[in-house]
């Protein structure tokens, strides 16, 4: 006989979940980054984390907290909504 499952269990599974299961963050950073001449490096020191963070933001590895997808698009000289989505950017946009 199957044992039925109570809250405890739901949360467990909900509180256990991995990072890849979370809403992705799509981003264009290296599409402007690229057309702006700026290197990783010289993003990164703008706005105050390492190099390899911005290879992570970049890649969808990482979504950025409000704040750092606040202070790339400053950066960048775009608006959050030109450089960030919980959606696809179309191809070629």
């Amino acid at each position: 006989a199957q044992e039925s499952r109570g809250l405890g269990d739901v949360y467990k599974r909900q509180t256990c979940m991995s990072r890849n299961e979370e809403i992705p963050v799509y981003n264009r950073i290296a599409q402007q980054r690229d057309l702006l001449g700026m290197t990783r490096q010289q993003l990164a020191e703008q706005v105050g984390v390492h190099y390899q963070t911005i290879g992570y933001l970049e890649r969808g590895e990482y979504s950025p907290s409000l704040v750092l997808a606040l202070k790339i698009s400053e950066v960048l000289g775009q608006d959050i909504q030109s450089l960030f989505s919980i959606k696809p950017f179309p191809k070629g946009k």
